[in-house]
């Protein structure tokens, strides 16, 4: 049996601004209504396989758990990694859970955040890479290249191991330019796509061979594994003391059972936002717009409106992105260090690299409209049946209006339904929760006043979502 895994981690910097730290690629709608997570779950619909299991961060927990609920795997598990220790690690946890019960399931290792154009070639090349991994075989699949590109890796492909694969001879870094049209001319190299596939007990065997210490760790990590709503916990601490290293590092380049399955599926890891643009459907200009644009005697430019109207007029190969509290504007050529902005960003102590403006929780959403000195002004969606936290204040006061739908507002010990366009106040210090006990969404604006209005003055008493 196969069984998808499926790394949903990531740092959301190479696509900013859309993308930021607690809202990366994967989950968003970067090629179709569906995320990227969405897309990679669909891709495996006609699969035989067993229910995936998500690797994801604390910080995208409820992300992930809101997109399941909205896509064809809603079995799907969840497994949390308490800090991040790059792939190696990750896959150490998934093939120990998936053999903890005594089976040995081919691990399907895939990135959440992958677009794919052909999913019956992706299919294909899945049960040509399990033919090879039932040999007890480290699969992984290579990308036909298209192009001269210094901004992947390449597998060197040795004699056919049948029809279906081929041996590795070497995996190799991003090449510089010329290097890269060697590569693309001898025919002889694919990119790495960072798909694997294997059997979960092949995989910890050689885990052991070349990187028992990672294997030690992992071990002590799972022991006691912990179910918590959505989700299974492993020993925190113990994976924190974890080494980080990626699979190409511990294992693939090491071992002698390494085998290459060619993926011809049009493959990328959009890891730019000029791969962004160049899969994306273009005009007769070349250019690729998304959401209220107005691109005129512009050229082979990539322009994203989120929220206004967005005007080009005379210019070529740029990569406009508008969002509520950020715009870029870059040259094509210049896309691959947008990534050095938001290290700028993190340097200064600036928030727009780690959220949009609109923030995500497990009961809905907010987003912050106005702010000054001592107030802020939020507009606020709870999903039907959702209840903020239990919680106080020590340093703001706060107003709610009801906008539409209903509210159960509960201050100390008094409970009160409130209706649009009624409103309450919440005095500083004051233990206080709100509840959407309707079928419809529940939206209200918040007026916080006070000295100190920051996130952390939020002194949670219970929480439903395991947020105390």
């Amino acid at each position: 049996m196969i069984l998808p895994v499926i790394m949903a981690g990531g740092s959301g910097s190479r696509l900013w601004p859309l993308s930021r730290k607690l809202n990366p690629k994967q989950f968003l709608s970067l090629c179709g209504e569906e995320t990227l997570l969405q897309q990679t779950l669909s891709r495996l619909e006609g699969l035989s396989a067993s229910n995936p299991l998500i690797i994801c961060n604390e910080d995208h927990r409820f992300l992930v758990a809101e997109q399941l609920r909205n896509s064809i795997a809603k079995d799907a598990n969840i497994l949390l990694e308490p800090v991040g220790r790059n792939t190696a690690p990750a896959i150490a946890l998934a093939a120990l859970k998936a053999t903890s019960n005594g089976e040995d399931p081919i691990l399907l290792v895939l990135a959440a955040d992958h677009f794919i154009h052909n999913t019956q070639k992706f299919l294909q090349a899945v049960k040509n890479g399990e033919e090879i991994a039932l040999r007890n075989k480290l699969v992984t699949f290579g990308v036909v290249p298209t192009h001269p590109e210094t901004g992947y890796g390449y597998i060197k492909i040795g004699a056919r191991l049948s029809t279906n694969g081929s041996e590795v001879i070497s995996f190799v870094e991003k090449p510089d330019m010329t290097t890269a049209q060697t590569y693309l001319d001898s025919k002889e190299y694919y990119w790495n796509s960072g798909i694997f596939m294997f059997k979960a007990s092949v995989f910890l065997q050689n885990l052991k061979a070349f990187r028992p210490d990672i294997l030690h760790a992992c071990k002590k990590a799972t022991k006691g594994m912990e179910v918590d709503m959505d989700f299974v916990r492993v020993n925190s601490q113990a994976f924190v003391d974890c080494p980080s290293e990626s699979i190409d590092y511990a294992v693939m380049e090491k071992s002698s059972d390494t085998a290459v399955i060619e993926l011809d599926a049009g493959w990328s890891d959009i890891g730019s936002w000029l791969a962004l643009w160049e899969i994306g459907t273009k005009d007769q200009q070349g250019n690729v717009c998304k959401g209220d644009v107005l691109p005129f005697e512009t050229n082979d430019s990539l322009i994203y409106s989120g929220n206004k109207l967005v005007v080009t007029l005379g210019v070529e190969n740029l990569v406009v992105v508008e969002t509520k509290d950020a715009v870029l504007v870059a040259h094509k050529n210049s896309v691959q260090n947008v990534k050095k902005i938001v290290d700028i960003l993190k340097r200064d102590g600036r928030t727009e690299y780690i959220n949009h403006r609109e923030v995500y929780r497990p009961w809905g959403f907010y987003d912050s409209i106005d702010n000054g000195e001592r107030y802020q002004v939020k507009r606020i969606t709870v999903k039907p049946g959702a209840k903020i936290s239990v919680q106080m204040h020590h340093h703001r006061a706060e107003h709610w209006i009801i906008v539409s739908g209903t509210a159960k507002v509960t201050i100390d010990d008094k409970i009160e339904i409130l209706a649009e366009n009624q409103s309450v106040y919440i005095p500083i210090g004051k233990i206080h929760s709100l509840e959407n006990p309707g079928k419809i969404l529940l939206e209200l604006i918040e007026v916080q006043s006070g000295a100190y209005l920051g996130e952390d003055d939020i002194v949670r008493i219970h929480d439903i979502y395991g947020r105390n």
